[in-house]
């Protein structure tokens, strides 16, 4: 019988290092994190586009026990993302635990053993007294099904698989997406093509980018003052958190804090566009906060140089050499970037087949059912299994938000267990039905479901229709309920019988 870990835990990204974290302080040390990527990083180690960087405030995108005093930017570039993740499994050693370029590909549930078998696409098998999936909310590359784009025979690739070593300059390049991540990369494109066409066909609310470098004494105050860094990040968590609740998430009581927001950005498209047409196919049909916006100074006027043009037009299909629109119009390419973002619903929720008590596939009882996880981490009949990235564990704008949530119910379940003398936890079928419940409940009031989100084409919503990925609730009601949560929302239980180690 193959070595039975503490805990195999499957992503080794920042969600995965908090949870190795987290069992460290618990005091397991016997830990297995597998990666398919060959490093460390999750998304700042995939995804490599010029122009990469984080899309809020550097302050708040990090750990709030490991702060980076360093950031030289305002917003970081992806480059520096990727060091601090270096920096952390380094500092915290957790790094000896992962290996990479390891594909999970089933994980499953055995009640006589009360372990986890995790099985890979080489064929072995690791098992585990717990399982944690921490595969991050975009980690499934989405392709557009677009007629014939198999057939281009010129450069393709997705901003998630991105090669260095293409050749961009003096290029015709297509871009398809007008999401975050094109927001950034069409900029940095624009700079090196011949000829840039933006296929277009939801546009995003885009506010002013306050961005610059951080003075070189601002780092040393809060390398040597971390309490200056500490408040910097309140501030700034606190900005986005009223952005997020107010505006977003009680749309139906505060809908001027909601037009605070649209209104900030019609304001910043006025500034940069004089053209009332392109201004027209810029404006978002939806309203603010149904999709994620985002920041920039550059896209605006990137749109309005000689050599770039936005096609609203709908695609028709790809063909050899190019791509042409419903109304018959061309656009030969030499380069395809597709900045189609990620599948979340159908192929990351889960991203691999997790099959609990009596053969409950995860995947199948989500789709079937609601998309649901209690306090964003756990589900009824997957004992001793905890979801990193699940359904209503989104919390406010900062991923780490989301992480140091669930690094909390880590702690509070786990202790409980060593109180009660438990090694297997489950939540109950009740307590995960009433926060279900609750979550719906508290989404009523939302943009989501108060507002007008048609046509945002918005990950934030599944195949139910229903924006399931948010928590609706303040970071502080997450991190008091992580925090505080009834312990007999869980049936905590030892295992059957002992399970026979070895190697």
């Amino acid at each position: 019988m193959s070595h039975l870990h503490d805990a195999v835990i499957v992503g080794a990204g920042f969600g995965g290092m908090g949870a190795a974290i987290q069992l460290h302080r618990l005091g397991f040390d016997d830990l297995v994190i597998l990666e398919r990527e060959d490093d460390l990083g999750g998304t700042w180690h995939v995804n490599r586009y010029p122009g990469l960087a984080v899309d809020i405030p550097s302050s708040t995108y990090s750990y709030s026990f490991e702060q980076n005093p360093y950031w030289s930017r305002l917003f970081a570039p992806g480059a520096e993302l990727k060091r601090y993740a270096d920096h952390v499994a380094d500092k915290y050693d957790v790094r000896r635990h992962m290996r990479f370029g390891v594909t999970v590909t089933e994980a499953e549930w055995d009640e006589a053993s009360a372990t986890w078998t995790v099985t890979t696409a080489a064929g072995e098998e690791v098992r585990g007294r717990y399982l944690m999936t921490a595969t991050g909310f975009l980690s499934q590359p989405k392709l557009p099904d677009i007629p014939g784009i198999e057939t281009f025979r010129g450069t393709t690739i997705h901003t998630a698989a991105w090669d260095d070593d293409i050749e961009l300059t003096g290029q015709r390049i297509g871009v398809i997406g007008t999401g975050a991540t094109a927001v950034q990369l069409i900029p940095e494109l624009a700079k090196v093509a011949s000829h840039l066409t933006v296929f277009q066909r939801t546009p995003i609310w885009v506010s002013a980018k306050i961005d610059g470098p951080v003075p070189k004494a601002v780092q040393r105050l809060f390398a040597r003052v971390p309490l200056t860094q500490r408040l910097v990040r309140t501030v700034g968590t606190s900005v986005l958190e009223v952005m997020m609740v107010a505006g977003v998430l009680h749309f139906a009581d505060l809908r001027t804090a909601n037009r605070i927001g649209e209104n900030a950005c019609r304001a910043h498209l006025r500034r940069q566009v004089s053209d009332p047409e392109l201004r027209r196919k810029l404006t978002p049909t939806y309203q603010f906060g149904c999709k994620r916006p985002t920041f920039s100074n550059d896209y605006y006027p990137t749109l309005q140089k000689p050599h770039v043009h936005l096609e609203t037009g709908t695609i028709d299909h790809v063909d050899e050499t190019g791509i042409v629109t419903a109304d018959g119009t061309r656009a030969d390419l030499d380069v395809l970037v597709l900045a189609t973002g990620f599948d979340l619903w159908e192929a990351n929720f889960p991203a691999f087949p997790i099959v609990g008590r009596d053969g409950r596939e995860l995947g199948r009882f989500w789709r079937e059912t609601r998309f649901c996880a209690y306090e964003g981490v756990a589900v009824p009949d997957f004992p001793n299994y905890v979801s990193l990235n699940s359904p209503y564990s989104y919390s406010g704008l900062s991923y780490f938000t989301t992480i140091e949530t669930q690094m909390r119910h880590l702690d509070r379940l786990f202790r409980a267990m060593r109180a009660r003398g438990a090694d297997v936890f489950e939540v109950t079928q009740a307590a995960y039905d009433g926060f279900l419940e609750r979550m719906r409940d508290l989404l009523e009031p939302s943009v989501f479901n108060a507002g007008d989100c048609s046509g945002s084409r918005s990950y934030y919503f599944n195949q139910h229709g229903e924006a399931t990925l948010l928590r609706p609730t303040s970071t502080v009601a997450a991190f008091r309920g992580a925090a505080r949560f009834p312990l007999d929302d869980y049936e905590l239980r030892t295992a059957p019988r002992p399970v026979a180690q070895g190697r």
